[in-house]
């Protein structure tokens, strides 16, 4: 059988192999054109201010220095918006998930008194938006201008991701709930025992796509925002790239020598560590991608 099988492989047509190898040498080509600019980023944040000077396209410098990095973590405002940034992260992240979770739960449930004109009312948020003014307006009635609240409190939920994790919770078979209750189990026991074990892939990825938003806070912090020692790192980072001077501040300095650094080579490491964090994060969390967003939509 081992030789009828190697004796009658299927023999691909010459055209059709062509086109395989020229459509891997196409999507390589713009893969690294599209990887070019995070690969510059990189080197130019480690090249030393001289080499950095002399001018050109540097691909791969001649000697490697931390003196961009130490200068950044030295800087007291980009630790300061690196840690509200991070605050706005897990504080957002953990709340964001509490409350989507126990609301798609909820919905998931039939005996919930409201049911369809709450998802109707979710619905409708997916589909329009109120706009920049209004949002502003609720934001400066309930006194939360130049607060960190309001980079939490509009967003804390996304109506899309709650119908995405209702139906995840859909897909939990009722069985399960009954025998929970039937063992002398409350609401609360069920979901602390049942569901949420069941549910941490799909917890995992919406998770991860919260952290990345609160991270990434930007415009929700130029218009509530007013005080610069409460930016987060996304308008740090913009305010660096504009006039690094201003954004790192004179006293920032350490010594003499740092004082030389370009800054070109500061705003590259600045990018650096600010992308670093969520970078980190991807790996562990991304086998959960598919499986915590996925599972419950597709019926069999």
């Amino acid at each position: 059988m081992a030789a009828i099988n190697v004796n009658n492989r299927i023999r691909i047509p010459l055209s059709d192999r062509m086109f395989r190898v020229s459509n891997i040498v196409l999507l390589t080509l713009l893969g690294l054109v599209c990887l070019f600019p995070f690969y510059y980023v990189l080197v130019v944040s480690f090249a030393t201010p001289a080499e950095y000077r002399q001018g050109g396209l540097l691909l791969w410098p001649h000697e490697w220095t931390l003196v961009s990095y130490r200068y950044i973590l030295a800087t007291p405002s980009f630790i300061r918006a690196a840690g509200i940034s991070l605050f706005l992260a897990v504080v957002g992240t953990a709340v964001s998930l509490v409350v989507t979770s126990t609301l798609a739960y909820g919905l998931s449930r039939k005996r919930l008194k409201g049911r369809k004109m709450m998802l109707l009312l979710i619905l409708i948020t997916t589909l329009f938006n109120p706009g920049i003014i209004p949002g502003y307006l609720v934001v400066k009635e309930l006194g939360m201008i130049n607060s960190l609240s309001s980079l939490i409190l509009p967003v804390l939920t996304s109506g899309w991701y709650v119908l995405l994790m209702k139906g995840f919770f859909d897909s939990i078979p009722a069985s399960l709930e009954e025998s929970a209750r039937i063992d002398g189990c409350n609401d609360v026991s069920v979901w602390f025992r049942i569901i949420l074990p069941l549910s941490l892939s799909s917890l995992a990825a919406f998770g991860l796509f919260y952290a990345v938003a609160y991270w990434n806070t930007f415009f929700s912090a130029v218009l509530f925002i007013n005080d610069a020692e409460k930016w987060p790192l996304q308008i740090f980072l913009q305010n660096l790239l504009i006039d690094s001077s201003t954004a790192l501040g004179v006293d920032s300095l350490v010594n003499l020598d740092m004082q030389n650094i370009p800054a070109e080579t500061k705003k590259m490491a600045a990018i650096v560590l600010s992308t670093l964090p969520i970078l980190m994060v991807y790996p562990f969390l991304q086998k959960h991608f598919a499986k915590g967003t996925m599972v419950g939509s597709v019926k069999e």
